[in-house]
């Protein structure tokens, strides 16, 4: 049987995750920036605010941008790689680089997951059941119901 038949069997929905109606698509990071040059953070917003499907405003911090954006579009390592190649210098203290290594490991895993096809875990029984009941087989009695008892 091929897979997609027993997802079809299952009653299990296999289309692509259009838009951000799941749960935990749109994500909010901070990006830290190194005091020196200044004016990076006023260059960053504006670049960042020419991207379509991002949001981006002055962090609570000195040298803070915080991005709002669908992991479906973006992910953190995407935009500080862009920056980075844009010439700008981001904060690359212990402290940053241990979040940093976490949000991309968790965004990439969480984009893997979307992308990927659900499971048969628990209903994978279901399927087979309802291969049988559509399959001719030999169990089958072609005796009319009202002969088939005893009376």
């Amino acid at each position: 049987m091929r897979r997609e038949t027993a997802y079809k069997l299952a009653g299990r929905r296999h289309e692509s995750h259009a838009g951000a109606g799941a749960s935990g698509l749109i994500k909010t990071r901070e990006i830290r920036f190194r005091p020196l040059p200044p004016g990076q953070v006023e260059r960053a917003l504006g670049a960042l605010r020419r991207l379509r499907g991002l949001k981006a405003e002055p962090g609570a911090r000195e040298l803070c941008v915080v991005v709002e954006y669908s992991v479906l579009d973006f992910s953190l390592e995407l935009l500080e790689n862009a920056l980075r190649d844009a010439g700008f210098h981001l904060d690359n203290s212990l402290y940053v680089k241990l979040v940093r290594a976490l949000v991309y490991f968790s965004e990439e895993t969480q984009r893997h997951n979307i992308e990927s096809p659900e499971r048969l875990i628990k209903q994978s029984n279901e399927v087979y059941i309802k291969v049988y009941d559509h399959h001719p087989h030999g169990d089958h009695d072609e005796t009319p119901v009202e002969l088939r008892d005893y009376k």
